[in-house]
């Protein structure tokens, strides 16, 4: 058994032989690819590929978090979600696609995008690669929504603070989400740590008493 946590990557045992494309659909494609083991075995695995997407934690000046409640087909329920999106635009930075699914969904500009980190969200079978933001200084805008589940999608308010309750009481269960969430949770900590850092240190520019020319004036002179 190996002890601890390895570095990811390219496996120095196992690599692709070729890929043999089933279904092609408007988002994904279906494809049966061969690959070779360590010690030379061939296999074969079904493999979704995915364009990639974008998912945005939007945090507001007062610590709620934007969510959005939509239907999900595949589920065949709805789910309370970070707003997300695919990245379905050819040479479209991941930043960019961020800001505007946020503007389309939510209808919120983002003053402030950082990135939280990237996520594969079924590699068993899938591809797919998103890039989970934290979009903070939010500004009013005009979302512009598309897709039949998007017009009836509705934009839910919850604190930050609230996401273990909320994961505890099953309202959260979309996996990206939660990954959002707690990341945007520490973010927001630490930089809230780095300013009390700051706010504690000595300011260098004050008058120093004890300086020569700093003296205080001696009350009892006469």
């Amino acid at each position: 058994m190996a002890e601890g946590p390895s570095p990811t990557g390219p496996s120095a045992g196992f690599r692709p032989v070729g890929e043999t494309v089933k279904f092609t659909g408007w988002r994904i494609s279906v494809v049966e690819a061969t690959f070779s083991a360590p010690d030379g075995t061939e296999f074969i695995r079904d493999i979704v590929r995915h364009p990639g997407a974008v998912a945005v934690v939007a945090v507001t000046g007062t610590g709620d978090v934007l969510l959005v409640r939509q239907y999900r087909g595949a589920v065949d329920r709805e789910l309370l979600e970070i707003p997300a999106g695919t990245r379905d635009v050819d040479g479209e930075p991941p930043e960019e696609t961020a800001r505007r699914e946020l503007l389309e969904e939510v209808g919120v500009h983002a003053g402030r995008l950082e990135l939280l980190g990237t996520m594969f969200n079924s590699p068993g079978f899938c591809d797919e690669e998103t890039f989970l933001y934290l979009a903070t200084a939010l500004e009013p805008g005009q979302h512009d929504r598309d897709g039949v589940e998007e017009q009836h999608m509705e934009v839910v308010s919850v604190p930050l603070a609230d996401t273990d309750a909320l994961v505890a009481a099953g309202d959260l269960i979309d996996a990206q989400t939660i990954l959002g969430l707690l990341l945007a949770r520490d973010a927001l900590a630490r930089d809230a740590l780095a300013r009390d850092a700051v706010a504690d240190t000595p300011d260098d520019t004050a008058p120093d008493d004890t300086a020569p020319g700093n003296t205080a004036p001696d009350d009892t002179a006469g």
